[in-house]
């Protein structure tokens, strides 16, 4: 078992480490104090053994079911960026070093300092962990230090840089040992993977040229803000005329996918064919093949696969895999990427080899390492039969292996391509109050036709700390999104009241844009959480996880007959209720998060027919018996009661 193969490399390789080794107060008592948050100095071997064999000595704990990967309906998830969620300043010098020290351990997070942090973790109440790629990271066009987890050098290793060299086990053991641990504290491990591009240095590129995208080496990339004729006479996307582009959105929306435009034929003479295998050479960090003519060739990055007059520069790191091969298709666009036309499209012209690579990545972490699911990146963009053959693997290994889609739409399109839950919207729309509100009375008129996100924040978007509101937007969102049927969804550093993001993809303004770069964006440079804040809400996560756990078969129920929408004479107060059978939960919130608010708020009424004494007619006539409440709310305060044993007789309280 590999945790025994862990905690014998913890006693058996023990000695006094030489640099000081301190770790955060939440990882000893595993988040059940959340009062100690100093950092206690001990050595690492007995620190680790002692985490790992209480968690072997444990009877394994269930893992929440479901057939064909449904379980995902019941998921309460954590997200964790290992690099990033457990970076500590180990030796207390006021930085975080790359690359372990003499002892032999790192500062940068491993697997296993989040093997010692699933405690905490399942304390908080999640059931599933969820964690950003985790594999080989290349070099060539590396952003910040580091380097971007979504630029893999090989899917089929993991990252080395997640080990721990002290302990002389290899990363494979000790992701083998976080997932048998997390599996026996009764939680699940789902991986995100993106099957569409590769690093630019990939290590297929030597062996399979014809898998990858080639342009003459001599050709730079276009930079940012550049004029026209430096476009024209760069590499970036194609430049399409505005009657074309006209064409495209017309022919793209209504679905057909014939003879769509290709790019301008100076922009498709900059791609060359594959060069063969032989001649291919590393240049610094870059590959470099040189054609039978003596000309030489590189990689070119990826760019945003759609719309097709988006002006960014080229990505540095990445490239798009070449998934189908025609000689009159020998470049990078639209409708190569994502909106294949129908004559590439065909089957003759697929690069099977590449396929069945493909195919393979999933069920080599089922085997290998026993994960229960994974989260698609950029899946929009794999065409449909090898995405089809990518799940059908993967539930031929295991038939309740869930599919997460990056998708930030809920639509039944993802349910047919056989997914068990997206990421939605909600996580984009929380922070404005008309959203919710429009959110939350779709949710209470119509089912949604696959699980989704209900999360504030995930490791593209503005923290939710750092939102307008801070501690007080941080709370309505936590409550609110626990009395949705969707999926809790916590991004790590959430509970520690992390305020910088992890990247700049989604929702940042043109100012906070400026503030960051690579050199000081945790996705791509090290970085550590502050783990030793005084102040905490470790707690309100726990206590927000609780209520779910509690009432989890009314709050997970997408049914829109669980929702009664109820109503206030104050418009910044949002009133909702969820029912099902004897259990009656209400929300009344401000949605307001300056001012404090007050106002009557309607949970439920319900019409009764009277007899008439006088002046009606002889069928008597209707009155309204109601439930209130009169609220005076702090911004953004979420009420949450429980009405379970009131019938909705007429009964008026006044609450704070």
């Amino acid at each position: 078992m590999s945790l025994r193969a862990i905690l014998h490399a913890l006693e058996s390789r023990r000695r006094t480490v030489h640099a000081p080794y301190y770790v955060p107060g939440l990882w000893i008592t595993g988040g059940a104090g959340t009062g100690m948050t100093a950092a206690v100095q001990v050595n690492p071997y007995d620190f680790y053994y002692m985490i790992i064999a209480r968690i072997a000595a444990q009877p394994p704990q269930p893992l929440v079911t479901g057939a064909g990967g449904e379980w995902s309906a019941r998921a309460v998830v954590y997200s964790l960026f290992p690099r990033v969620t457990t970076a500590f300043d180990h030796d207390g010098d006021d930085q975080v070093s790359i690359g372990p020290n003499p002892d032999g351990w790192r500062e940068t997070g491993t697997l296993l300092k989040c093997l010692a942090l699933l405690p905490y973790i399942r304390e908080m109440g999640f059931n599933t962990v969820h964690l950003l790629p985790i594999t080989a990271i290349g070099r060539d066009g590396r952003k910040g230090n580091l380097g971007s987890p979504y630029a893999i050098r090989n899917a089929y290793q993991l990252d080395e840089n997640l080990d721990e060299p002290a302990l002389g086990l290899s990363v494979d053991e000790l992701f083998a040992g976080f997932v048998e641990a997390a599996h026996r504290l009764g939680m699940r491990v789902v991986l995100e993977f993106v099957l569409r591009t590769a690093a630019k240095d990939s290590d297929w590129i030597p062996q399979h040229p014809d898998w990858f995208y080639w342009i003459r080496a001599d050709v730079p990339d276009r930079p940012a803000r550049a004029g026209r004729t430096a476009m024209l006479n760069s590499y970036g996307q194609p430049i399409f005329p505005p009657d074309t582009l006209n064409v495209i959105y017309s022919k793209v929306g209504r679905g057909d996918f014939n003879e769509l435009p290709p790019p301008p034929h100076q922009y498709r003479a900059l791609f060359t064919p594959p060069p063969p295998p032989g001649s291919i050479f590393k240049d610094g960090d870059r590959y470099i093949g040189v054609l039978p003519d003596g000309t030489q060739v590189r990689v070119p990055g990826a760019f945003t696969d759609w719309p097709p007059n988006d002006v960014q520069p080229p990505w540095s790191d990445v490239t798009y895999l070449r998934l189908y091969d025609h000689v009159d298709f020998n470049y990078m666009a639209y409708n190569t990427l994502r909106m294949y036309d129908t004559r590439l499209a065909a089957p003759e012209n697929r690069n099977l080899p590449l396929w069945e690579a493909q195919i393979g990545v999933i069920p080599h972490y089922q085997k290998q390492f026993g994960i229960d699911g994974v989260l698609i990146d950029m899946g929009h963009a794999l065409p449909h039969p090898l995405k089809q053959r990518i799940i059908g693997a993967a539930r031929d290994v295991n038939p309740d292996f869930a599919f997460w889609d990056e998708n930030f739409s809920i639509e039944g399109t993802s349910r047919e391509e056989g997914y068990n839950a997206v990421v939605g919207y909600w996580m984009l729309s929380v922070h404005e109050a008309h959203s919710v509100r429009n959110f939350i009375s779709q949710l209470a008129h119509h089912a949604m036709p696959i699980p989704f996100f209900v999360g504030s924040e995930n490791h593209n978007t503005p923290r939710t700390f750092d939102r307008y509101g801070g501690v007080a937007y941080a709370h309505y969102a936590l409550a609110l999104s626990i009395g949705l049927p969707g999926i809790p969804f916590i991004n790590s550093g959430f509970e520690l009241a992390e305020t910088h993001p992890l990247n700049t993809g989604l929702g940042f303004s043109s100012e906070q844009l400026a503030r960051y770069s690579p050199e000081n964006l945790p996705l791509f440079s090290v970085w550590a959480y502050n783990w030793t804040r005084a102040e905490n809400y470790v707690k309100s996560v726990r206590h927000a996880m609780n209520i779910r756990r509690q009432y989890e078969d009314l709050l997970s129920d997408p049914a829109p007959s669980t929702f009664v929408m109820g109503s206030s004479d104050n418009p910044n107060i949002l009133v909702f209720s969820r029912r099902k059978g004897n259990q009656w939960l209400s929300f009344i919130a401000n949605t307001d998060m300056a001012h404090e608010q007050h106002g009557r708020a309607l949970l439920a009424a319900r019409q009764v027919r009277v007899p008439g004494l006088w002046g009606t007619g002889e069928g008597g006539m209707d009155v309204y018996q109601e439930l209130a409440a009169n609220a005076y709310l702090a911004p953004g305060y979420v009420l949450i009661i429980d009405n379970s044993h009131m019938a909705p007789h007429s009964r008026e309280g006044s609450t704070r």
